[in-house]
């Protein structure tokens, strides 16, 4: 029997609904981050615009010697900015990856592109790379197919129940498996699997005219930089960005025809150069790179359970609110479908000594079945079929990588062919 308090306490928020903890951490770690300067577009943290790190773009200026013109921007993250541009030889419509100039991060994803060279269909394909010169040092740049919104941002926007409907959802979970079997025949992993790095194509695009392209993205939402200081612009240190650009929404380019890739493989690796940990996030990380155990990639099919879980159900299967991998862990004891390795058991005294965590929640398939049918959100699977779901499901939870089954095992299932 699930104990109310435990349930409650597993269930996540509504996606509107954000910890004021992190409000207060960020908005101080916001006020670190851009003390020397300020816009009014809160986007990537201005202090990284320096030596090693951000390069600073404009729109409508030109990279690798003219081929790519900057359109607008994608996204960004830790160790790059994402931006949409046109290549002016193939016109196409292409993303362009600009890493920062400290680190060799986008090496390792360098390296596992070149290893995908040869084009699959639920894989983004890498179309070029190069480096670029600036004021802040030397950038790697990697030039993909430009992909259309990732699954989370198309369900907040088509599905505002908050949940996929079941046919739709067993489509993208084939197109994932597919795509992560032929990561895995390769013994690539890709060390970062979750629903916000599958996105959707955007076919029939490349023939718009750059006006309509920037329509259909959305005016560019900028925000000058200036110095908290009162000052001229021309105050601005070298390095520093003009302004500051919103990304830009894709929303409206998602139809269910689309198919589904994989992507962001900044986490990738071979299996000749693994790492010694990941960033996956933590309520999708697999339990050997919590107890710091060798990885390989069979990491992405603990990630790739967690995920299936989502994708029909519409919540991941542990907590993603206040989580601490003590808590994790416990939840994971829980669900999976072994015990905890012996050789994991000392730390895990450690870590439980430390919090004084007792499991009390359900198992993985008393949860599948809570969280889907006894919810606001209206079921169109029947109980059958979240029975079968969670005998897939825990197929891939298993604490010992190598009990875990494999996306090809996982795709030859007859329900996911039903």
């Amino acid at each position: 029997m699930a104990i109310p308090w435990r349930i409650s306490s597993r269930a996540i928020p509504p996606r509107s609904i954000i910890s004021p903890l992190y409000i207060i951490s960020r908005n101080m770690s916001t006020q670190m981050d851009q003390r020397l300067y300020i816009s009014t577009v809160d986007a990537e943290p201005l202090h990284r615009y320096r030596k090693g790190g951000y390069h600073p773009v404009t729109l409508g200026e030109y990279l690798k010697d003219g081929r790519y013109k900057v359109l607008h921007k994608l996204g960004w993250g830790g160790y790059s900015t994402v931006w949409a541009a046109r290549d002016q030889r193939e016109e196409t419509y292409v993303a362009v990856k600009i890493s920062v100039a400290e680190t060799k991060y986008d090496m390792r994803e360098l390296q596992t592109m070149k290893e995908l060279a040869s084009y699959h269909p639920h894989t983004v394909q890498l179309l070029d790379n190069f480096d670029l010169k600036g004021p802040n040092g030397s950038h790697k740049c990697l030039v993909y197919e430009l992909l259309g919104p990732n699954v989370p941002d198309t369900i907040d926007t088509r599905f505002p129940d908050g949940r996929l409907p079941g046919k739709l959802a067993k489509v993208i979970a084939k197109q994932c498996l597919i795509g992560l079997d032929g990561l895995h025949q390769r013994t690539i992993g890709h060390g970062d699997l979750h629903t916000r790095n599958l996105a959707f194509t955007m076919p029939y695009i490349d023939d718009l005219s750059e006006e309509r392209f920037i329509r259909m993205l959305g005016k560019p939402d900028i925000g000058f930089v200036q110095k908290r200081e009162n000052c001229d612009r021309k105050c601005l240190e070298l390095g520093i960005p003009e302004y500051i650009v919103r990304p830009a929404s894709r929303q409206t380019l998602w139809n269910p025809a689309q198919t589904v890739k994989i992507l962001d493989f900044g986490e990738s690796f071979l299996h000749t150069t693994i790492p010694k940990t990941l960033h996956t996030p933590l309520s999708l990380r697999a339990p050997e790179v919590i107890f710091r155990d060798r990885i390989d990639h069979r990491v992405d099919l603990w990630s790739m359970g967690c995920m299936l879980f989502e994708v029909f159900a519409g919540q991941p299967p542990f907590d993603t609110f206040l989580i601490t991998p003590t808590i994790l862990v416990d939840q994971m004891r829980e669900m999976a479908t072994d015990s905890l390795p012996k050789r994991w058991q000392g730390v895990w005294n450690t870590m439980n000594a430390e919090e004084g965590i007792e499991s009390s929640g359900p198992n993985l398939q008393e949860w599948l079945e809570d969280v889907y049918f006894n919810s606001p959100l209206s079921p169109d699977l029947t109980r059958e079929d979240i029975v079968r779901l969670g005998q897939i499901v825990g197929r891939l939870l298993h604490f010992e990588p190598s009990a875990r089954a494999s996306a090809r095992d996982v795709l030859n299932d007859p329900w996911l062919n039903e």
